[in-house]
């Protein structure tokens, strides 16, 4: 069974980005977390890490349909 929740180490892992990258996506609200135990560390809920790829994606697609339709280049 995957775990529910991921540390900022596994975020950065699986979307091969730099530990601080991560944190500044959490820190912003970009990637909802929330902060748990004495030393409040950061959790990130795998169903939201998905949710965030997703959005990603889709404004991937809607910039680059943008861009092909605003200078006639794919």
């Amino acid at each position: 069974m995957a775990p529910r929740f991921l540390t900022l180490a596994d975020v950065s892992e699986i979307l091969n980005v730099s530990a601080p990258q991560a944190y500044a996506l959490v820190r912003s609200g970009e990637l909802p977390a929330i902060q748990i135990g004495g030393r409040m560390q950061w959790r990130v809920e795998a169903s939201e890490l998905e949710r965030y790829i997703e959005r990603m994606y889709a404004e991937t697609r809607a910039r680059n349909a943008q861009g092909a339709t605003s200078d006639g280049t794919v």
